[in-house]
């Protein structure tokens, strides 16, 4: 899987259905989901390798209680113990996932989970915004030398900075960068993705999006920037309440994406000027120079006599002033293609 080389050569965006918490811990709407994201022409299937005790502790204090509108009252400990997956899950998740061909990979939070997908086999290796900044975790790893795809949600420059050239020293196959915007849901107006090609000239690297908005046009938009994967959060049904399903799209929505951003990278194309093959057809209805009057022979051509329209079938309207003053040949009747042989 080279991320890089799809990307410099305008390849398909590569679309990944992120699962996180809606698989609700229930192991049949997991492998549901994979299968849905399949049919809706989703390129990969991404799940998160946490536990609540890799994650945090369970403390009930003020520093581990969370303020949020979805998430509020409770503690980390207790969210993540909701949203967690199974580990025993992964095997069986990954062969329903390489039996229909869809890509599976997972999010590590720790060595230990590194380790664990390394015996998995996975083909790539994500790292999330909240953990662009444990660098160790990054250099563990890069070591693996699999693709990294990095999410830096909240992140400034500096320390997307330290991440890659960690990545980079740590001898990493290939980066991928993900624009993100950490708040759940996202608001369109704080994407800013014009920071997408921004990012993509200043680090030399592919870019993509993590994208928490509702909906599906801020990920289109990035599309057209340039970004390289997509990542959104995905669901069967917003009504299976999940700590992650108010932002997540259902399979209607992942379908749509998925054909729209299909049009708009074959619409991007290349830069490239002049007839395409189907224009030539179109050459007829450009405008040039007709009589639009009866003209005798030796009468003077003007503005009166002569128009530019359509069709193209006579001189180019850009002729018009080395015409103008100038005599007929012959009569000439109104609706004549100009040519230069009716002039004297």
């Amino acid at each position: 899987m080279n991320l890089g080389v799809r990307n410099k050569k305008r390849s398909p965006v590569f679309i990944v259905a992120e699962v996180s918490a809606n698989h609700g811990q229930d192991f049949a709407r997991a492998v549901a989901m994979i299968r849905k994201a399949k049919q809706c022409g989703a390129d990969a299937i991404k799940f998160q390798a946490y536990t609540p005790e890799t994650m945090t502790i369970d403390n009930n204090n003020k520093y581990f209680r969370i303020k949020h509108p979805k998430w509020g009252g409770q503690t980390l400990y207790q969210l993540y113990k909701e949203a967690y997956t199974p580990w025993s899950w992964f095997k069986k998740l990954k062969k329903v996932a390489d039996d229909i061909g869809i890509l599976f990979f997972v999010t590590a939070f720790d060595k230990v989970s590194v380790d664990f997908l390394e015996g998995l086999n996975v083909p790539v290796h994500k790292i999330a915004s909240f953990e662009l900044v444990d660098l160790p975790l990054i250099e563990y790893t890069a070591k693996t030398k699999k693709p990294l795809i990095m999410s830096t949600g909240m992140a400034n420059l500096s320390e997307i900075k330290e991440a890659v050239n960690t990545a980079k020293k740590a001898g990493t196959g290939e980066i991928t960068l993900l624009k993100c915007v950490s708040s759940y849901p996202a608001k369109p107006e704080e994407m800013n993705l014009k920071t997408i090609p921004h990012m993509k000239e200043l680090f030399g690297l592919p870019v993509g999006l993590s994208d928490h908005t509702l909906g599906t046009e801020v990920s289109v938009a990035a599309v057209s920037l340039g970004a390289s994967i997509i990542e959104k959060h995905f669901t069967l049904s917003r009504k299976q309440k999940t700590p992650d399903s108010f932002f997540s799209i259902e399979p209607e929505e992942l379908k749509k994406l998925v054909t729209t951003i299909r049009v708009v990278e074959k619409a991007l194309g290349t830069v490239r000027y002049g007839l395409t093959a189907d224009e030539r057809r179109s050459l007829v209805f450009r405008r040039s120079l007709f009589t639009v009057k009866d003209i005798k022979k030796g009468e003077m051509l003007t503005e009166e006599n002569i128009s530019s329209i359509r069709p193209a079938d006579g001189l180019k309207p850009k002729c018009l002033r080395k015409i103008l003053g100038r005599k007929a040949g012959r009569d000439i009747k109104r609706g004549t293609p100009l040519k230069w042989d009716l002039i004297r």
